[in-house]
């Protein structure tokens, strides 16, 4: 009986990492049914391994869902002056983010009151003062509402989220996506934003590189 539960884990471990080799090789964008499960399971054992493998796949989703997003409170805001009328003269001149970013005077004791109710006891430097709303897509600079402390490191970080800004500030600016759209899309879910425009074929396209945080 003791080792039942610990041979049953094993086993399901195995049929994921089994299954997760299956995803690679034969299907990128799959799904249950891609997979091979029939319709009729695919709430079964096969869709929930399949969901396991597509989580493993995914670079930035993954199961830990809650811990990646925004607190409830930070549902994005706008700065109205920017409009999609007006982008090529504001959002889109070069060296606009930076200069519409606040002062480290105002943003640094911001973001250690942030850390002292939320993460006491932990690195400063483990987390950013993001805007779910970037500056560069019309986010505003000050508004707790756009405000929020997110982690730079593990799965959907920091990192990925800008370069997720980076891809959507260019594809705007190129009247590509409609400012409305690329504002609703990071605030709704970022992550989701993040499978739909920054694939890898955009971020190639477009030459990402960290430390392009300016378009946060």
């Amino acid at each position: 009986m003791r080792l039942r539960a610990p041979l049953g884990g094993f086993l399901i471990v195995t049929a994921v990492v089994l299954w997760h080799r299956l995803f690679v090789l034969r299907s990128p964008a799959g799904g249950a049914h891609g997979l091979g499960c029939r319709a009729t399971d695919a709430l079964g054992l096969c869709g929930a391994v399949a969901g396991l493998s597509a989580a493993l796949h995914n670079p930035v989703l993954h199961m830990g869902r809650a811990s990646i997003l925004p607190p409830a409170a930070t549902i994005g805001a706008i700065d109205p002056a920017i409009t999609q009328a007006d982008i090529d003269m504001t959002i889109c001149r070069p060296g606009y983010a930076r200069s519409a970013r606040p002062s480290y005077a105002v943003s640094g004791p911001l973001k250690r009151r942030l850390m002292e109710a939320e993460h006491p006891g932990e690195a400063s430097a483990d987390y950013e003062l993001d805007h779910l709303i970037p500056i560069s897509l019309g986010g505003a600079p000050l508004d707790m509402r756009d405000l929020w402390l997110q982690p730079r490191r593990g799965r959907a970080n920091a990192g990925d989220k800008n370069a997720l800004a980076y891809v959507l500030w260019r594809l705007v600016c190129e009247h590509r996506v409609p400012l409305r759209t690329a504002q609703s899309a990071i605030s709704r879910d970022w992550t989701k934003a993040y499978d739909t425009y920054a694939t890898p074929e955009n971020l190639a396209r477009f030459r990402f590189r960290h430390g392009n945080e300016e378009h946060d």
